[in-house]
């Protein structure tokens, strides 16, 4: 069930198979994270790493300053949103937290726009779209950083920086790279873009082409998940007469009240309960013998012919397949 409709360098990336963000360079600070630790002192590490990473971000953007790459301040209402989006919905309440971080210590990090490729006078976001937004909520000014950027280069700047975080999604970025694929972009490009391998972007493509649109977005981001459970997710919602119940269920308004990670969870146990329950009946002839058991699910029907019960029963209504279907077409009218 193939869907069709629907993203920044680094050098030789070690990636999973899972999709995993290998280490890269941040599109603007030029920064290189140190490689993640592990053992018993990783989580700390990190904690100092990530610490230590905003003070050289910041550093950097001050040299980049000195080398002439000027910060702006633009209004928002002057600022459109990239050509692909990278996100599925953010929730309220994370919203909420970024517009009280800017309110109380103001805009830390500058967002990354060109000129509008159509509209003189305008600018196209690269990366900040959430940053964007919360300033427009707040009344404040932009800062940004302008360059002269292709389409080519803009989404690379956006995928890489949405690489250097840590909140976005499996499903996020692989609804990202299949709506750059959508729009013409070679998997090159949409490699640089994620930081992965050829192997892991086919599987990140394969399970968005295999999920109707209208599901992916009504679940979201579902940050807990991975490749393999949206994976078992498409397989469920493959099999026949299935997706029809799926698309119902998701726009009830009980699933729509459920968190991402529970809307997931949500759908998947119920397609998966209705995956396990078959109806059996058997058939009893004229003279009782109970010559047919029937299994019947919301995809197929099965006919089961007992060879003890009425021997050569099956052979001979497979015979008279063909006259027995010609007559269903006439009583149906197909």
């Amino acid at each position: 069930m193939a869907r069709k409709n629907l993203i920044g360098i680094s050098d030789n990336p070690a990636v999973s198979s899972d999709g995993e963000r290998p280490t890269i360079e941040r599109p603007i600070a030029g920064l290189q994270p140190a490689q993640r630790p592990s053992g018993l002192v990783g989580g700390i590490t990190r904690s100092l790493s990530n610490i230590t990473e905003k003070v050289e971000r910041a550093q950097e953007l001050e040299r980049r300053l000195a080398e002439g790459q000027a910060i702006v301040e633009l209004e928002p209402s002057l600022i459109d949103a990239s050509f692909v989006v990278d996100r599925l919905a953010v929730a309220p309440e994370i919203q909420a937290a970024l517009v009280q971080q800017i309110r109380d210590h103001g805009q830390q990090v500058p967002i990354l726009v060109r000129p509008h490729p159509t509209v003189q006078g305008r600018y196209q976001v690269a990366y900040g779209h959430r940053r964007l937004a919360a300033l427009r909520e707040i009344g404040s000014r932009v800062k940004a950083v302008i360059r002269d950027l292709t389409d080519e280069q803009l989404v690379i700047s956006q995928g890489q920086e949405n690489n250097a975080r840590t909140d976005l999604s499996f499903i996020e970025r692989s609804l990202f790279a299949t709506r750059l694929e959508d729009r013409g972009f070679s998997r090159d490009t949409i490699m640089s873009a994620l930081g992965v391998d050829k192997a892991a972007l086919s599987k990140m493509i394969a399970v968005v082409r295999r999920l109707p649109l209208e599901i992916i977005e009504a679940i979201g981001a579902a940050p807990s998940f991975g490749r393999r459970r949206w994976m078992e997710l498409a397989d469920l919602v493959e099999r026949e007469g299935t997706e029809a119940k799926a698309l119902a269920d998701v726009r009830l308004p009980a699933f729509r009240s459920l968190n991402s990670d529970q809307r997931f969870e949500k759908l998947f146990a119920l397609l998966s309960a209705a995956k396990e329950r078959p109806r059996t009946e058997t058939w009893l002839a004229p003279d009782r013998v109970r010559a047919v058991r029937i299994r019947e699910t919301d995809a197929e029907t099965t006919l089961a012919f007992s060879k003890r019960a009425a021997p050569g029963f099956g052979d001979f209504v497979r015979q008279r397949l063909e006259a027995l279907y010609l007559e269903y077409q006439q009583e149906t009218g197909d």
